[in-house]
């Protein structure tokens, strides 16, 4: 967005390149139609390869995924699970990159905006103690906080610790309904089979999803009760918004997050996260990542 600021800046710039070219002997004011064209020349030209240079990242991305994934997520589908405020045409893209590696995407997810919001606490915190009796002991955390409990049961109802697929259980499809019931969660029509992966797909608005002991919670809970979970966010979320600030948390030892996914580079660098956490591998990647920008080892 051009500030006040900008203008100034930018009237100063020319006032100071005049004065430059007549104390230089740049010639009567006739002249300075021809050497404004010409600065105008050279900025379209700079511009031009400013833009070249930010679009072969994506380019690159698009041309090598394919040949980078190997097929190596076949037989090993992810559940994705939104976060309200998800972009859609972001989650769209990752969905079709997992294809692309040769994976399915099962069900898709979409958490509701009472199951992250402090003020429905008390909700959440009775279902998980009703669901947790109705499922007996050992499906989840008889000692876990409210939301990591949510989080280790939304991880049996949508995932499995196993490296491929299983058919869902009465376990899962149990709390499938209760969630949806409570208006907490969405859940696809069908029995659709627990994957062992779930990508987590954070807002892109500012301001969602900002409560980091919820959010740290769920994710925490969900990623003991999966093969591999990855979180990712656009690039101002992994700067400075609600992924840089997940990643201060102990939570980020448990998940990989990957910032940058509003990019071709992005996607395809989550896709290829995607397989790392199913190896066992964490970590933090993206352009504001601290273990790289893409995670090819």
């Amino acid at each position: 967005m051009i500030t006040y600021r900008h203008h100034i800046v930018s009237l100063v710039s020319v006032f100071l390149a005049l004065a430059v070219g007549v104390a230089l002997g740049g010639g009567p004011l006739s002249e300075l139609g021809r050497t404004a064209s010409a600065t105008t020349a050279t900025a379209k030209e700079k511009t031009q390869d400013a833009t070249r240079a930010a679009t072969f990242g994506d380019e690159f991305a698009v041309a090598t995924g394919a040949t980078l994934y190997a097929d190596r997520l076949q037989d090993h589908p992810v559940a994705v699970l939104a976060l309200p405020g998800a972009d859609e045409r972001i989650v769209a893209a990752l969905e079709q990159q997992v294809q692309a590696a040769g994976g399915t995407v099962p069900g898709r997810y979409d958490v509701q905006q009472a199951l992250i919001n402090p003020d429905e606490k008390s909700l959440v915190d009775t279902l998980g103690s009703q669901l947790m009796t109705q499922l007996g002991a050992g499906v989840v955390d008889a000692e876990a906080s409210t939301y990591t409990r949510m989080g280790q049961l939304i991880g049996v109802a949508i995932s499995t610790t196993q490296p491929t697929a299983e058919p869902v259980g009465k376990d899962a499809t149990s709390i499938r309904q209760s969630l949806v019931g409570a208006d907490l969660m969405t859940s696809p029509r069908g029995e659709v089979d627990v994957a062992p992966l779930v990508l987590v797909v954070m807002a892109s608005k500012p301001g969602a999803n900002e409560d980091q002991a919820v959010l740290s919670g769920l994710l925490s809970g969900l990623a003991t009760r999966t093969a591999g979970t990855v979180v990712v966010a656009d690039s101002q979320a992994g700067f400075d918004g609600s992924l840089a600030a997940l990643r201060r948390e102990p939570v980020a030892d448990e998940v990989t997050t990957v910032d940058g996914v509003e990019s071709s580079l992005g996607q395809v660098t989550a896709t290829l996260a995607l397989l790392r956490a199913l190896a066992g591998n964490g970590g933090s990647f993206g352009a504001s990542g601290a273990d790289g920008a893409v995670p090819l080892g």
